[in-house]
Order: C-alpha cells, then sequence, then structure tokens
C-alpha cells in the first residue's frame, strides 16, 4: 500500500500527551542549552532525518535551520557532507557522531570517531550533541511510525516564516 493510498494513522500527539509533552520539553531544553549552536543543532536534526526518512521532521528542521540563518547551499549539502567542503571540522564531527548513533554499527562507535570528537567538543558539549542526537531520533521514530504529515504544523509554530512552502 502506498503512502497515498493508506489509512490515515493515529495523532500519537494527542493520544499520549503526556509522553509527547515530555518527549517535546526534552527536545526545547536541548536546544536552549547554549553547548550546542543552534545552527550546528539544525544539522544535526537534518542529517538524523534524513537517515531515517522521516519527512515531517526533516521539513521542519530544514525550516528552523533557515530561521536560524543556515545558507540554502549548506542545506543542499548535508546528505553529502562528506564531499562537500562546506562544513567546518566541528561540524563534520558532529555529522559522522549523528550517523553512528543514528545507524549503530553491530561494533558500536569506534575509538577514532570518539578521539575526533573529544578534538571538536568539550565534554559538557558532546554529552549535550549525544542527547540531541537521542531526541531527534526518538521524534524520527514517532513521526514515521504515524506518517505525520510535513509541514502540519507550521503556522502554529511559526515554521511559515521561514519562505519554504
Amino acid at each position: 500500500m502506498s503512502h497515498a493510498t493508506a489509512r490515515s494513522r493515529l495523532n500519537f500527539m494527542q493520544q499520549s500527551p503526556d509522553l509527547f509533552n515530555k518527549l517535546k520539553d526534552l527536545g526545547m531544553a536541548i536546544a536552549a542549552s547554549s553547548h550546542i549552536e543552534p545552527g550546528l543543532g539544525q544539522l544535526v536534526d537534518i542529517r538524523a532525518s534524513q537517515i531515517n526518512g522521516c519527512a515531517a521532521c526533516l521539513d521542519m528542521h530544514v525550516k528552523q535551520a533557515k530561521l536560524v540563518g543556515e545558507r540554502e547551499l549548506r542545506l543542499y549539502h548535508i546528505a553529502v557532507w562528506r564531499e562537500s567542503p562546506l562544513f567546518s571540522p566541528k561540524e563534520r564531527a558532529a555529522l559522522a557522531w549523528t550517523e553512528a548513533l543514528t545507524q549503530i554499527a553491530p561494533t558500536g562507535v569506534s575509538d577514532d570517531l570518539y578521539a575526533e570528537l573529544r578534538e571538536q567538543f568539550s565534554e559538557k558539549e558532546l554529552s549535550t550533541l549525544t542527547f540531541r542526537v537521542i531526541g531527534i531520533n526518538a521524534a524520527n521514530r514517532a513521526n514515521v511510525a504515524f506518517r505525520t504529515p510535513p509541514g502540519k504544523y507550521d503556522k502554529e509554530i511559526g515554521l511559515d516564516k521561514a519562505g519554504l512552502a
């Protein structure tokens, strides 16, 4: 059954508002943390959402990235960040960490990647970054499971101001 012909799925936000609010609170606490720059956080959220195939989160975080001043060309390059010259060593380390934690290998996370992260991030930043990846992966999984439509809540949360209709 294709997405277009599939029956509509339940709204997990309405069915479990207490749990959804806890997940939202986690996301807001991470976003409010001064330990990770807003632009870097959006890159992480976009990359995890691409990997997980979460249209709702990808749509939301591309718009949020635009609103915090991210350049459009960099947004286009996130999927090919390894080949792109547009990302700093710190951003590259964060994107590699995002991929490693989103698609955990049977062998876990390599010591080499961890060492690369420690060169770019303080302990507090790395801890916050890790929670950022955890949070976006949780949101991706819920939105993919229930096929939340992209852009459904744009007006409610101000994403219509991004000019990406």
